[in-house]
């Protein structure tokens, strides 16, 4: 059987699109581009497609674009949306075993966090998403959370009694911030900074990198480093369309994964080391010598709590882990 000229131009032309069929992805984040978490999806969507040789390409969105983190894990969940970078602040409603790392000053530093995530305990804590339609890629950071706010500077546990504080989805950070005396005001990221600008909140709690690229220096003055809480980030896919992709493909996308981590934890070592500068520059009041012992002195009612909530053992593995 012949082909004229057309047809088999045609022919060679879908034969090629089959050839270099590509899939496309989507993955979003609640932060700016220049951030933290831009950098981690920028890098992920870039190492996917080199490492598939441009069979996937996955497709960023930021600053919200398809939701809070709430909205883009319920998607990936749903399958509605195949990836997302998120905070751990909304996981515990999905993957209640994750609330554990929630739990104020559990962790020394960042040293001791990213050894924990990336350890027995943090890669066991990963497969815990397979049950809930997930498949959990990596951890990645956010970093440790500071309180910021418009009304005072924040020294001791009593100076935030009363302040109207906008916190994550979060049942672990709800009740340690009311230990506080913090007047809780539950709230997806997208809407805060307008919150803070209307006086809707007085204050918001995020670690540097968040605070920095989120301009919140424009509607808060005061910054307290409290370290209360060291955040993780985690990218997640589909569980189906994980599941569905060749062996090679689903180390293409965990490495990716891997690498994202990499870059997105430099970020943050970087905008750790100069955010300070950074916010005072900007007309900030920065509260630097905060006594740890203080604040942690005035949760021993919560976390007593939270001893019977994970059980005392489980708190000091991760406490303790070297």
């Amino acid at each position: 059987m012949k082909f004229g000229p057309i047809a088999a131009a045609c022919l060679s032309l879908a034969l090629s699109s089959v050839a270099f069929a590509q899939t496309t992805m989507k993955i979003s984040i609640s932060t700016a581009q220049n951030s933290h978490q831009g950098v981690a999806i920028d890098t992920f969507a870039k190492e996917v497609e080199k490492r598939t040789g441009g069979r996937y390409k996955v497709q960023t969105f930021y600053n919200g674009a398809l939701g809070g983190e709430r909205e883009s894990i319920e998607a990936v969940q749903l399958g509605t949306q195949e990836l997302a970078f998120s905070s751990t602040g909304p996981v515990p409603n999905f993957v209640p075993e994750t609330k554990i790392l929630d739990v104020p000053f559990l962790f020394r530093d960042k040293a001791h966090a990213r050894a924990v995530l990336d350890g027995p305990i943090g890669q066991e804590m990963l497969t815990k998403f397979d049950a809930k339609g997930f498949k959990a890629l990596a951890w990645a950071e956010n970093g440790f959370r500071h309180m910021t706010n418009s009304k005072r500077d924040v020294k001791v546990p009593e100076d935030l009694k009363g302040l109207k504080m906008r916190t994550m989805e979060n049942p672990v950070h709800i009740a340690a911030y009311k230990g506080f005396g913090i007047i809780t005001t539950p709230m997806a990221f997208p809407e805060v900074f307008t919150a803070l600008q209307q006086g809707t909140v007085d204050g918001q709690e995020n670690p540097l990198p968040v605070i920095i690229s989120a301009k919140f220096d424009q509607v808060q003055k005061h910054l307290s480093l409290t370290g209360h809480v060291y955040s993780p980030c985690i990218f997640l896919m589909n569980k189906a369309s994980f599941d569905k992709l060749s062996a090679a493909d689903k180390t293409a996308f965990l490495e990716a994964a891997k690498e994202g981590t990499k870059a997105n934890r430099a970020r943050v070592d970087e905008d750790d080391a100069k955010g300070v500068a950074d916010l005072r520059a900007k007309g900030v009041t920065v509260i630097d010598n905060v006594d740890k012992a203080k604040f942690v002195a005035a949760l021993a009612p919560v976390n007593a709590q939270f001893e019977k909530e994970f059980g005392k053992a489980n708190l000091d593995k991760i406490r303790d882990y070297k």
